[in-house]
């Protein structure tokens, strides 16, 4: 990660407020704490493995659902678009 300076010079007659706000609008435009909140929360992906058997799980949840809904022992859902399963 390389490091960027920023810096802000005191104005003359300018008071320690307007200096705040000018330093933390090039902080901003700078795009330092985006970088540095994107490296904090990070998440390492999935590996191929898990990706597999998540997927194996979602199938397996998925035919389980089918199979009672079949029986009868499962209420229709609806989907995002408004119709039943």
């Amino acid at each position: 990660m390389s490091h960027v300076a920023i810096e802000v010079k005191k104005r003359e007659r300018e008071n320690s407020r307007s200096l705040l706000r000018r330093f933390t609008r090039r902080i901003q435009q700078s795009g330092v704490l985006i970088r540095a909140r994107k490296a904090r929360f990070h998440e390492k992906g999935k590996t191929k493995r898990e990706r597999r058997l998540s997927a194996l799980r979602r199938q397996k949840i998925t035919a389980e659902k089918e199979k009672l809904r079949k029986l009868g022992l499962l209420e229709e859902e609806e989907t995002r678009w408004g119709r039943r399963r």
